[in-house]
């Protein structure tokens, strides 16, 4: 192996680990009924701090992917490890104070632009590492993200029942800030006219030279839109379960808070490994047919979601949601790529990415207020079933642009 492969390698795990630190944020669910029990506060207030995180996430990759290609991967990578790592420790003082708004500040806003700008910037300097395998290999990275969750999902847990949630919040966010600091070390992009020997894909095809669009010719094509939505869709019907994924299977199955995490832990290793799973299919049979089956085989599920009892389908059904959840964000980064060139994805990726925002906006907030409303989830689940359905509609209105790429 050469030296650019072996550099190229290092990179990878680096962005891995870095993905891994990020995704504990969708293990929160395992804080939420602590917080609300111990606080006294209601579940639409402790929910809007997750719902405030990955807004910011959406919104600061957006802008964190320019300046990934401006800036450089190593520095934002470096801001993303502070950011994350001081805005746990704050929501740890936030609940250790009884501070709701700090919560909201510290978790949901500070360590959520952490979070967006450590999320994009991986993908954004491995698709140009591994042009010969783009699906593999940023599947490989934000499965980490999806692996983040289950670890603190089974861990949290188990930290908040013998020290607490405040001290848990601490050594997390001093743990991430070390972690996250020694990776972003690694992270940096490819020399001036890197190429990858005889490159191919999947399929043993030569990969062909890019065409590289800016972000203004993107936005001028109806293929980002398309994009952004299926996105949108599919982040919207799985991030509403994650988002109550431990009090819902508390309620609905009667599961203990430790075995809801350890719950939350299985989904979260599916979150994980759908990533990589569907975006290595993609590389075979195309982006868009994996799109289709992605959202096609949620509709079932989430439609008689609210009638599971029995714990073991429940689990499964959560499972394959959560498969199908993490695939969309597998896929994505290549399907981007594949549209619209490589060169500058960062800043292309980055603005598809507030997709996810918006979608933590809806998801979980309609969750919040059905539960409030009608004291169950099944019209959020009915509610999701119908966007998927829209959302088969919009990836089968997906076209290869006519430029050639």
């Amino acid at each position: 192996m050469g030296e650019k492969n072996e550099n190229r390698v290092i990179v990878a795990l680096a962005g891995i680990v870095m993905q891994l630190m990020l995704g504990s944020v969708y293990a929160w669910s395992v804080f939420k009924k602590p917080i609300m029990e111990g606080l006294g506060w209601s579940g639409p207030q402790v929910g809007l701090t997750f719902t405030l995180a990955i807004l910011f996430l959406g919104i600061s990759a957006a802008f964190g992917g320019r300046f990934v290609d401006k800036a450089g991967s190593k520095t934002i990578a470096t801001i993303s490890a502070i950011l994350f790592g001081l805005g746990t420790i704050i929501g740890g003082y936030a609940v250790a104070t009884a501070n709701l708004l700090l919560l909201w500040i510290g978790y949901g806003i500070i360590a959520g632009i952490g979070n967006g700008l450590g999320y994009i910037t991986p993908i954004a300097i491995l698709v140009r590492w591994f042009p010969d395998k783009k699906g593999l290999v940023t599947g490989f990275a934000v499965m980490g993200f999806g692996l983040g969750a289950a670890l603190m999902g089974q861990v949290a847990p188990l930290l908040i029942a013998s020290i607490g949630v405040a001290n848990t919040f601490y050594i997390s966010g001093v743990f991430f800030l070390i972690i996250m600091l020694l990776a972003a070390q690694h992270l940096h992009n490819p020399p001036e006219g890197y190429m990858v020997a005889q490159a191919s894909n999947s399929n043993g095809k030569e990969v062909k030279a890019e065409t590289h669009l800016t972000l203004g010719e993107a936005l001028k094509m109806n293929q980002f839109y398309i994009l952004w939505l299926t996105l949108f869709i599919n982040v919207t019907a799985g991030i509403a379960l994650i988002s109550n994924m431990s009090p819902l299977a508390q309620s609905q199955v009667g599961l203990t808070a430790i075995t809801a995490g350890t719950l939350v832990f299985g989904t979260s290793l599916f979150n994980g490994f759908g990533r990589l799973f569907w975006s290595t299919l993609s590389d075979k049979f195309g982006r868009k047919s994996i799109f289709l089956m992605i959202i096609a085989t949620q509709i079932p599920l989430f439609l008689f979601l609210s009638q599971m009892t029995n714990v073991w389908i429940f689990g499964l059904a959560c499972c394959w949601i959560l498969l199908c959840y993490g695939g969309g964000f597998g896929t994505m980064p290549s399907f981007a790529a594949d549209t619209f060139g490589s060169k500058n994805i960062g800043g292309i990726y980055g603005p598809l990415l507030t997709a996810w925002g918006a979608a933590a906006v809806v998801g979980p907030m309609i969750m919040e207020y059905v539960k409030q409303a009608t004291n169950s989830f099944s019209p959020a689940f009915t509610f999701a079933t119908a966007i998927l359905a829209v959302g088969l509609i919009v990836v089968a209105l997906y076209k290869k642009p006519k430029i050639s790429l």
